[in-house]
């Protein structure tokens, strides 16, 4: 597999000569390739959930709901670790150390990130505070998470009664994705189905906690504002770059990433529209 540092050095247009040699696809450089998403990044932007999410109510069922997403995020992103890093024993180093470095600091941040009091939490933990803060309801996540803790299945606890229908469809998307075991599928899906598409869609969420009750709502935007930072300036454009670096010059493996990329997008529109649905309704 190539490395982080063979893609940051590869010519980001491909240069064009009076009389272009033919290339083969093995030959072609990978700047000629790209995700194709079609239209989905753009509808999920635009998704009309964004406007719904207007009264402290409905943020609260929003959140009911979204942390099922949190949660799948945190199992997404430790699947990408096994891939990209060892965290098995005994270790032996993987292929490519600054792949293995960045997604590394996302774990990092993701798991145990520095909250504003000093203290260190995951973003799921923090998450569930800012849902106990608003006064939502935690039971449901908090019920499953301690079956699996005791070892129970997560096809088997996701058949709890009060998991709303539209996250179990959605976390089992994801886990279908992650058990896989196909490494750019599963990076794929977590840079273009989360990393690169949370930030626009956080925006839209923040802009409403304005003008909410900070002693209320600040843990919640301070989770949300936390995202877009990490996301945008950090997390999205290494995770590309990554995505890049294992699709290399292999046109299948670009047809595969771009299928599960937009697999996980419309998994998310899904999960929006029921969610949109009950929202409309409150």
């Amino acid at each position: 597999m190539a490395t982080m540092n063979s893609v940051i050095q590869k010519p980001s247009v491909t240069e064009k000569n009076d009389k272009p040699a033919d290339k083969t696809a093995s030959q072609q450089d990978m700047t000629d390739y790209r995700i194709e998403l079609g239209d989905s990044r753009e509808r999920l932007i635009r998704h009309p959930i964004y406007g719904l999410v207007d009264t402290p109510e409905r943020m609260k069922l929003f959140m009911e709901t979204h942390i099922w997403a949190v949660w799948d995020f945190q199992s997404l992103l430790k699947s990408v670790q096994q891939q990209l890093s060892c965290v098995t024993v005994p270790w032996i180093p993987s292929p490519d150390a600054e792949a293995r470095r960045l997604i590394n600091e996302i774990v990092l941040d993701e798991e145990s990130d520095e909250l504003p009091n000093g203290s260190f939490a995951s973003h799921f933990e923090l998450y569930l505070r800012s849902m106990e803060s608003a006064g939502a309801d935690t039971d449901p996540i908090s019920r499953v998470i301690d079956r699996i803790r005791v070892g129970d299945p997560v096809s088997e606890v996701l058949l709890e009664p009060s998991v709303p229908a539209e996250a179990r469809e959605f976390v089992n998307r994801s886990f279908s994705i992650i058990h896989s075991g196909n490494p750019h599928r599963i990076v794929a899906a977590f840079t273009y189905g989360r990393e690169d598409i949370i930030p626009d869609m956080f925006r839209q969420v923040v802009v409403k906690l304005a003008a909410y009750s900070p002693e209320t709502w600040g843990q919640f935007r301070f989770y949300l504002e936390r995202h877009i930072e990490h996301d945008d300036d950090r997390h999205g454009p290494v995770c590309c770059r990554i995505v890049a670096t294992m699709c290399g010059n292999d046109p299948v493996r670009w047809a595969e990433a771009s299928d599960t990329a937009r697999h996980a997008l419309e998994a998310r529109i899904t999960l929006w529209d029921a969610l949109a649905a009950r929202l409309a309704a409150v």
